[in-house]
């Protein structure tokens, strides 16, 4: 019989903050997979958890999958912990966990501390829809394609950067984004945390005289829905009425069909367009 891969929530921070689930089992699996075994044996050291650990990070998380996949096999129970808070947010744990759901192997997750959830529920920013970004990628190409769907994106934006690369990261999402309302949160759960309201343009300004220290976490405001149909109606409003509309009929709609389309996208009655076609 197989074993079960646990995906343990620990402290960003507070150890206060681990749960009494997590501590259980982590004392009970056969083995602990952590990204760090020293930062991790820091943490079990400190609740009396003696658990061989063995590692499991980004450079070795496809070959050591393997390994521990065999050990699940072989029904031995394995924990997972990354350096803090939640296993497979922005953690190579994701291959792990795939890797089991293939195999037929058990998961589950024992919820607790993320650092996004608890920025996101700091910031005073909309927590209605939001999307999860992480660390922007350091490829070029890829860091481009990235930020052009940021520019685009209307949900609350949550990212992770270290304070050495801070200044930077502020100053390209203000150059692609321009100015929006903006949260930065720093050192969550520990005893300097902060959280200060701001905008892009101000956090570039601050960050030019003041160091970055901490880990920080950046919630920032999507585009205004109401800016985006704006923009998007004058781009629809550079074409012809007749130019607009043979666009939709080019992509198969029929004539009524392709006028209530565009009369849709410059945001006027179908009758306006119906007019200005037949010229009535």
């Amino acid at each position: 019989m197989n074993g079960t891969l646990y995906l343990c929530a620990t402290p960003i921070g507070n150890l206060g903050d681990i749960t009494e689930r997590v501590l259980n089992t982590l004392r009970e699996a056969d083995m602990i997979a952590c990204e760090d075994t020293r930062g991790s044996l820091k943490l079990l050291s400190h609740f009396d958890i003696h658990t061989p650990m063995t590692s499991y990070h980004e450079f070795n998380k496809y070959d050591k999958a393997v390994t521990i996949i065999g050990m699940l096999k072989e029904g031995k129970d394995v924990a997972l912990i990354t350096d803090a808070g939640t296993p497979v947010i922005s953690d190579p744990g994701e291959v792990l966990v795939r890797m089991c759901h293939e195999e037929g192997i058990s998961v589950t997750s024992l919820p607790g501390p993320c650092a996004c959830i608890t920025a996101l529920s700091l910031s005073g920013i909309s927590g209605r829809r939001f999307c999860f970004e992480g660390f922007l990628p350091h490829d070029k190409k890829e860091r481009s394609f990235v930020l052009s769907e940021l520019k685009r994106e209307s949900r609350t934006m949550i990212l992770y950067e270290a304070p050495h690369h801070l200044k930077a990261t502020l100053a390209v999402l203000y150059e692609t984004l321009g100015d929006r309302e903006l949260a930065v949160c720093r050192e969550l759960t520990k005893r300097f945390e902060e959280v200060v309201p701001t905008t892009l343009e101000a956090a570039v300004r601050y960050y030019e005289e003041n160091e970055p220290r901490g880990e920080y976490v950046l919630v920032l405001a999507g585009r205004d829905p109401e800016e985006a149909a704006a923009e998007e109606r004058q781009k629809y409003e550079e074409l012809t009425i007749e130019e607009h509309v043979k666009r939709y009929e080019d992509q198969g709609l029929d004539h009524k069909a392709a006028m209530k389309q565009a009369a849709q996208d410059r945001g006027v009655p179908k009758r306006e367009i119906y007019n200005a076609l037949h010229k009535t």
